[in-house]
């Protein structure tokens, strides 16, 4: 008795069906690669950020030196403060251009009213001058 077993052929890789399927799998991946690495680029150019900065003032004018200027997210709560120099000046560099900060100062007790840096405010370097009322 002759037994019929047929054998199966395994398909062969080299038609020009496997070779498409290669090219656009290769074809998909560069692309993967290309757009993860724009977005990773673009994030690396963000890190400079945006700068606040300004003068504290007294109600007659005169700037203060010593005054403490706090700078407050809104977002995350994150609170950073600087003493102001010689001439009452202050700064902050490295915000987030999508995030809104409050900036209040004090000296001796006495306050300057709030501020709010919006994040809907384009500019790259926003002077904001606080002054304290007593």
């Amino acid at each position: 008795m002759i037994s019929s077993k047929r054998t199966k052929r395994k398909p062969k890789r080299t038609g020009i069906n496997f070779m498409r399927r290669r090219w656009m799998a290769l074809f998909v991946a560069a692309m993967l690669c290309a757009c993860l690495g724009f977005a990773q680029s673009k994030k690396k150019g963000d890190e400079d950020g945006r700068t606040v900065q300004g003068v504290v003032s007294a109600p007659d004018d005169s700037p203060i030196i010593g005054a403490v200027v706090y700078l407050k997210n809104t977002k995350t709560l994150q609170v950073r403060s600087f003493i102001t120099q010689q001439n009452g000046t202050y700064f902050f560099h490295g915000l987030s251009p999508d995030v809104d900060y409050e900036l209040r100062a004090e000296n001796k007790g006495a306050s300057s009213p709030t501020k709010t840096l919006s994040s809907f405010d384009s500019r790259k370097a926003a002077n904001l001058d606080l002054k304290i009322k007593k």
